[in-house]
């Protein structure tokens, strides 16, 4: 039945069918196999939903859509340019760490190269900056920010490996703030290459760009540093977030109307939402039938057999992540990380190191030939063809797979910041 099912389930998928339905559908037919009632998909829904976290999913996808829609890239984007515009290469460090923190609010790659990818590319291009360069930038930039603080994917993983939220959110602090600075100094030596001319600092325009972002400027720090100071939890930053985004959004900036805009935010956030929790839902389920079937035990000792050696695993382990985080990322952390969780944990590997691990491979996932989501949104966003990106992103991808080796073989990088 087995053969005849898993042809099955891929057809239906290549078909368009919804992970959800496959997840769920295959989990009953294994359970059924296994004699067990396929009550046992739902069973771990009732651990889910007693979580106090839960609720930091839709409140924080709600507050970074609601500044996807106002004009809050545009003022980030003003203030960043006036602080760092005048170094050398400012302009596209200011692009790095404006879509870091753009895409750390809102959770997804696709908002941060369509909100801020249309504004940035003339831009560079105007300053001088090679076209290769700023495609490869901008291409990069769409995952940036994924290791920081209020991250969905950090959530998300958290939830599923079972480890504690605040201090994963903690462990990728240094990890993405090395991983900034590596971009930046190439930046720095391209625009020097290049010949790029220096934007020239001017006091007015950084008073009149903070002056237009005065109620923004304390988010990151607020949620940010009430998370790492210990002021609140995850769930508890999430409920500050969305009220203090919902209240300048719409009645101190009034971007948004609050009968018009904010329902139609609510419900295309909330769509993005409910899906992540069905896909949730259904692959909990059949996690719990690998563990009943002592799949990742059964797993180990297959590696044990030929890979004996922690620095071999973690080398293989990254090479398997990149693949399947090109292909699809939220249902990779959801099926994948409760088998690699118990597996890595055999081999001596701290859960919170391995989450950082999985979630650097998560970005580069995105920028990834040749299926990686954020190539093809470049390519819409920017009328360019893949192959044009593939060479972009080149410099870019070596950096980030250097930062991502750093990571791996070194966890103290990780491990720092959760103490």
């Amino acid at each position: 039945m087995a053969i005849l099912v898993a042809p099955l389930i891929l057809l239906l998928a290549f078909l368009g069918a919804p992970v959800f339905t496959l997840i769920g559908g295959g989990s009953i037919f294994l359970f059924a196999g296994a004699d067990i009632d396929s009550s046992a998909v739902i069973v771990e829904m009732l651990r889910l939903a007693s979580l106090p976290a839960l609720i930091a999913i839709p409140l924080f996808t709600f507050s970074g859509y609601l500044l996807a829609e106002s004009k809050a890239p545009q003022r980030m984007l003003a203030l960043a340019e006036a602080l760092f515009g005048a170094l050398p290469g400012g302009l596209a460090i200011v692009a790095l760490f404006t879509t870091a923190l753009f895409t750390a609010f809102t959770g997804a790659s696709g908002v941060t190269i369509i909100a801020l990818g249309g504004l940035l590319y003339p831009m560079l291009s105007k300053q001088g900056y090679p076209e290769k360069f700023c495609l490869g930038l901008l291409t990069t930039t769409g995952s940036l920010g994924l290791l920081f603080p209020p991250s969905l994917p950090i959530i998300l993983y958290a939830l599923v490996a079972k480890i504690n939220i605040d201090k994963l959110f903690m462990a990728g602090l240094l990890p993405g703030a090395l991983l900034l600075a590596a971009l930046s100094a190439h930046a720095f030596f391209t625009a020097r290459r290049s010949g790029v001319k220096h934007i020239p600092f001017s006091w007015g325009a950084l008073g009149k760009a903070a002056r237009a972002a005065a109620w923004e400027i304390p988010l990151p720090f607020l949620i940010i540093g009430g998370i790492y100071r210990g002021l609140f939890t995850a769930s508890e930053a999430a409920s500050v977030m969305a009220f203090y985004v919902l209240v300048t959004e719409v009645l101190i900036y009034k971007d948004l109307h609050i009968t018009r805009d904010v329902p139609r935010v609510a419900v295309k956030s909330m769509l993005l939402v409910g899906a992540i929790f069905m896909v949730l839902g259904t692959a909990l389920g059949f996690t719990n039938y690998l563990i009943d079937a002592q799949i990742p035990g059964k797993i180990f000792a297959w590696l044990h057999a030929y890979v004996s050696s922690k620095l071999v695993f973690l080398l293989l382990l990254n090479a398997f992540l990149l693949v399947i985080n090109m292909i699809e990322i939220f249902s990779a952390i959801i099926i994948v990380v409760p088998i690699i969780v118990p597996v890595a944990a055999q081999y001596g590997i701290d859960p919170v190191h391995l989450g950082i691990i999985f979630l650097l491979n998560l970005e580069i996932g995105y920028m990834l030939p040749p299926l990686g989501l954020n190539l093809f949104l470049a390519s819409s966003r920017f009328h360019r063809k893949l192959p044009t990106l593939y060479r972009a992103i080149g410099p870019f991808l070596l950096i980030l797979l250097a930062m991502l080796a750093l990571v791996t073989y070194l966890p103290g990088i990780s491990l720092i910041g959760a103490k």
